[in-house]
């Protein structure tokens, strides 16, 4: 029997520019339910993105990084027969959304020496033009994915 479908809580748009993806990186960047703070983060990279990039609408430069950065494929563990194997999967959009976010603030928050907003900022630029940890963790994914093509007749 399938497993009943689950309700989830969608993210609504942000304050500011009125964007889903935006409300939604909030809510990433927020750590032990300080929303103001990641809005103050969130916000302030946004400027600093338009800033740098001397662009008009900083949020098609977000757009494009999430677009890099999201994975196509990944490896999820199945175990057949004793062994377990690194199986190949196609990724859902939402998770795809998802690990991008999640990749971009997780090579912010490892930079050393500058304020958040400012990592936060320079990642996402530096995705945009496809380059930056982010992106290469996206790549590494997509060679694991690669490597273990072989084992894709495990997938069901």
């Amino acid at each position: 029997m399938r497993r009943p479908i689950k309700n989830r809580n969608i993210a609504g748009p942000d304050l500011v520019y009125k964007n889903d993806k935006i409300g939604k990186l909030i809510n990433y960047v927020m750590l032990s339910g300080k929303k103001n703070t990641a809005r103050t983060v969130v916000y302030a990279a946004v400027d600093q993105i338009k800033e740098i990039a001397k662009v008009e609408n900083p949020v098609e430069i977000l757009e494009t990084a999430l677009k890099n950065v999201c994975p196509l494929m990944e490896v999820r563990s199945r175990r057949v027969g004793g062994a377990n194997y690194q199986v190949p999967r196609e990724v859902r959009p939402e998770r795809q959304l998802a690990l991008g976010m999640k990749w971009i603030i997780e090579a912010a928050r490892g930079k050393k020496g500058k304020p958040m907003h400012m990592k936060l900022a320079e990642e996402i630029i530096g995705a945009s033009k496809n380059e930056g940890e982010a992106v290469k963790k996206r790549e590494n994914t997509h060679k694991m994915a690669e490597a273990n093509k072989a084992f894709a007749h495990f997938a069901w």
